[in-house]
């Protein structure tokens, strides 16, 4: 947060204006006036006289003493809060209060105890008598209920706070330079599925920015700066949540009611609420700090001068035991619940000694690096330019001998050398003079000190700068595939692939947006999942939620009675990211339509599910299976209206995340259920198991559901596919699941969800069922239809994280043979490589002399066979062969060498 310039002054009550947590600050520290803008004191004399407020009744007589600063900060919040309030508030109150801040000292005195108490400290302080003017009830109540005190110690916090973020990274950045650090841990990219933390990579990105081209980094390993992008980012969070509250605070109209109780209803709990996490992420900065300081202190390589180092810095910089003890006393004042006012005081002191201990390592790294002469500093010798006797030749080699600077740290050092170095030089002997920086650089990180705003522009620059190379992003829930992900991903598409031509499946696609009003309508609750487009030409167009419904809206629009498709293409979905849960993802759909016999494609789609995740070997799944007519039987027989079976399937739908107990609450409080109707569906909903087993106890004599229609009928396909799934071995797979519900509206019969088990979290990997009348939704003619999608996305996870478990080489490419070419001879490379490739093998080449770096390649891409040629193969007319795994060489005649590796690849 920018500081305010010096001596200029602050309006309030204008229209259109706020008052900036800056702007506290700088009434805080005496650097800005306050003034009220004379139409609000004109609005203001416009209001009736209030009843007078009754000392007995309603003023506390409880005593509030700030600080200076606090108090200068709580008054101007106060003269904001009087002016926008809409209580009858008369001029002279706002007017008095700007007069007090007027004055040049003794705001210390102002009591912010109670109204009273505080009418009586500002009459007193301006020489009044105060029975000038007699407070109004309502304008004691905006006293009251303003938190004027609690506001401003935020405001000052959040002005302070804010500015120390950039401070953080900056000063850190010279540390990780001055101690040499490994910066590995700044490599944090964004995961897409909602599983990274966007402050942590923020600030990894911007410590990367700040570094880019040090040659200083990546030698020492510490755990005080690879917890650099974690304790930022908690630190940045906790400044931004309380930002978001002071910032309203500020500005929000106190709206009194003549019924209104005196009181701050419970805001100061709530301000306590919002520092306490500052305070705790400022503990954690604190030790990072200092840790990485002793880091740096431990870099110096001359002996005695470490040792005169750290002898100044643990007398003079703040100690860990002290920081802990004041961090302590913050927790205790906020358990006692006593003065909350008081916690923010305390918190307010706490952030001053952060900046202190900040100021130290940023002393520290600037006089290591600074000392270092092994480290080039671009820097301008004055007197060298003058005189002229620096020469160019010398310039050079020093260059060479020395390493750089990052581009972003170099600014930074030079910005804060020509604040402190013109006034002290370091040297081994003048060890004093860290603590004169560490002391000028506390006042240099206050926001009333001018010369922060250079430092964070400077920052801000940089880390905005495109010349840094800073790393685009891609949306939340997409991701890209790399090349190992991807030979995962053609490796399971080929096998999904040949799944479902081996039944007879026909390819299909159709295109990724389709009319708004195809999509809508057809998937209940998760309509407002649907990405909408911007109307372009006329249409109102949408991206694809499934693959479903456009296979349905290609029947109906071609006429198509029966067919037996499949398709892999990606779908959107405009919902919150999750592991293995994307925004942008892949389904593979297989659906069979058509008017077929009871159960015949509903046995085979199922069929087909268990052969892919076997092929796929994923590992252990089950198949959850219900029936939705046998769904709404039941809710039929708990009692639920026909209007409400969607809505609290939608519920029951959650049961495999949330506890009954959760879902009840819901239908009850939500869906408006009796408690004594969502009792019976928790019942009903626990079964599950074995398919034949539930299956024969929900046929048993007397069971409730042989008296619905709708069950009956569901219960006798279920008992046909049942039996059809067991003969072709695959039941075992299946679990009969009464709380199985799925969502989507389209849903007529059988409904299934298959469930990975391994350890792997992620849930459901694929669904399906029949939808008979969803064809009829586009025509109007019925063409029943059954079909199944699997999450492919989620089964790469899996498949991803099998591979890591095997410790396997992921081979990205299919490359049989590398031709090494022991020289840069490209004719000789694609006259025996273009024979390779002629011959169908599978061929890649390199050129240089380096026999380790062919080989190195061949190892790390997983080519099993190289052909090595140098001058004297060529002459002799004799290859040389070469096993990569068996690490064995044999000579065969370049005339044979293509016949010989087709007969080694079984290639006919």
């Amino acid at each position: 947060m920018a500081s305010p310039p010096p001596n200029y002054s602050v309006s309030v009550g204008g229209k259109g204006s706020s008052l900036s947590p800056a702007a506290v600050y700088a009434v805080s520290q005496g650097l800005a006036s306050v003034t009220i803008d004379p139409a609000a004191l004109e609005k203001l004399s416009l209001t009736k006289r209030t009843s007078p407020l009754n000392p007995k009744r309603d003023g506390p007589s409880n005593s509030r003493l700030l600080t200076l600063e606090e108090s200068r900060a709580a008054l101007a919040v106060l003269l904001n809060k009087f002016v926008l309030s809409d209580a009858a508030v008369r001029p002279s109150i706002p007017s008095l209060i700007a007069d007090t801040l007027a004055l040049p000292s003794g705001h210390e005195s102002v009591d912010f105890g109670s109204a009273l108490g505080f009418l009586n400290s500002i009459f007193q302080l301006n020489s009044k008598n105060v029975g000038e003017i007699e407070l109004g009830r309502e304008e004691a109540g905006v006293f009251e209920t303003s938190c004027a005190a609690s506001v401003g110690v935020c405001a000052m916090l959040d002005c302070c706070s804010s500015a120390l973020v950039k401070v953080a990274d900056a000063v850190a950045a010279l540390s990780c330079e001055a101690a040499r650090a490994d910066v590995s841990a700044f490599d944090l990219f964004g995961s897409g599925d909602g599983f990274s933390i966007k402050d942590e990579t923020d600030v990894a990105s911007d410590m990367k920015v700040l570094l880019f081209g040090s040659k200083l980094v990546g030698q020492n390993e510490s755990g005080s700066f690879n917890e650099i992008p974690t304790v930022s980012a908690s630190f940045r969070e906790a400044v931004r949540t309380l930002h978001g509250r002071t910032r309203v605070e500020l500005n929000s109209t106190v709206k009194f009611k003549k019924s209104m109780v005196f009181g701050n209803h419970g805001k100061e709990k709530a301000f306590a609420g919002s520092v306490l996490p500052l305070a705790m992420s400022m503990q954690s900065m604190i030790e990072s700090s200092l840790d990485r300081s002793k880091s740096t202190i431990n870099m110096i390589s001359d002996n005695s001068l470490r040792l005169r180092v750290a002898e100044a810095f643990l007398k003079a910089c703040p100690s860990l035991d002290g920081v802990r003890d004041q961090f302590h006393s913050i927790t205790e004042k906020a358990a006692s619940k006593i003065d909350y006012l008081l916690t923010l005081h305390y918190v307010y002191e706490y952030l001053v000694k952060f900046r202190e201990v900040l100021a130290w390592e940023a002393a520290v790294a600037l006089f290591a690096l600074e000392i270092d002469d092994s480290i080039e500093k671009p820097q301008v010798d004055q007197a060298s330019k003058l005189n002229g006797d620096v020469a160019k030749g010398e310039k050079k080699t020093d260059k060479k001998k020395k390493k750089a600077l990052g581009k972003g740290t170099s600014s930074i050092r030079q910005l804060l050398r020509d604040s402190i170095l013109c006034k002290s030089d370091p040297s081994s002997e003048n060890v004093v003079v860290l603590v004169e920086w560490a002391r000028d650089l506390a006042k240099y990180f206050d926001p009333k000190d001018t010369r922060l705003d250079n430092l964070l522009i400077k920052v801000k620059e940089i880390v905005e700068s495109n010349e840094v190379r800073r790393l685009p992003k891609i949306p939340k829930g997409t991701r890209d595939f790399g090349k190992e992900q991807m030979a995962i991903r053609e490796r399971a598409f080929s096998i999904i692939t040949g799944v479902f031509k081996m039944h007879g499946a026909v390819a299909l696609d159709t295109p990724v947006f389709e009319l708004r009003e195809t999509l809508m309508g057809k998937y209940g609750e998760d309509s407002k999942l649907i990405y909408d487009l911007a109307d372009q030409g006329g249409e109102l167009c949408s991206l694809r939620y499934d693959l479903t419904v456009p296979f349905a809206r290609y029947l109906a629009m071609n006429n198509i009675n029966a067919l037996k498709r499949y398709q892999i293409a990606k779908v959107y979905r405009r919902d919150n990211p999750s592991k293995g849960r994307y925004r942008e993802f892949y389904q593979c759909d297989f659906d069979i339509a058509g008017h077929y016999e009871t159960m015949e494609p509903d046995f085979e789609v199922i069929k087909v599910l268990t052969e892919l995740l076997d092929q796929l070997d994923i590992g252990s799944y089950e198949i959850k299976l219900n029936h939705r007519k046998l769904l709404d039987g039941m809710l039929e027989i708990c009692g639920v209206p026909s209007e409400k079976f969607r809505t609290v399937c939608s519920s029951i739908d959650k049961l495999d995340k949330q506890p009954f107990e959760q879902i009840k609450k819901e239908l009850v409080d939500e869906k408006g259920l009796a408690v004594e109707t969502a009792d019976k569906i928790g019942a009903f909903v626990k079964k599950r198991g074995p398919p034949l087993k539930i299956l024969s106890e929900l046929k048993k004599e007397g069971s409730q559901f042989l008296e619905n229609a709708g069950s009956v009928l569901a219960l006798n396909d279920l008992e046909i596919l049942f039996k059809a799934l067991e003969k072709a071995k695959c039941l075992d797979r299946v679990v009969f699941d009464l709380s199985l519900a799925r969502g989507l509206d389209y849903y007529t019969g059988v409904i299934y969800e298959a469930v990975f088990k391994g350890s792997t979290q992620v849930g459901s990997i694929a669904a399906g069922g029949r939808y008979d009348n969803l064809v009829g939704m586009f025509s109007g003619k019925q063409v029943p239809a059954v079909g199944v999608s699997l999450g492919i996305e989620r089964v790469f996870t899996i498949m991803e994280q099998l591979e890591k478990d095997r410790n396997q080489l992921i081979r990205a490419s299919e490359t049989q043979v590398l031709v090494a070419i022991l020289g840069k001879d490209l004719t000789l490379a694609a006259e025996i490589v273009g024979q390779l490739w002629d011959a169908k093998i599978k061929a890649e080449f390199g050129l240089t002399k380096r026999v380790m770096n062919h080989i190195n390649r061949a190892k790390q891409s997983g080519i099993p066979w190289m052909v090595l040629v140098g001058e004297s193969e060529v002459s002799s007319g004799i290859f040389k062969l070469k096993s990569i795994e068996a690490n064995q060489e044999e000579e065969i005649p370049r005339e044979k060498i293509v016949d010989e590796l087709q007969r080694r690849l079984g290639i006919v």
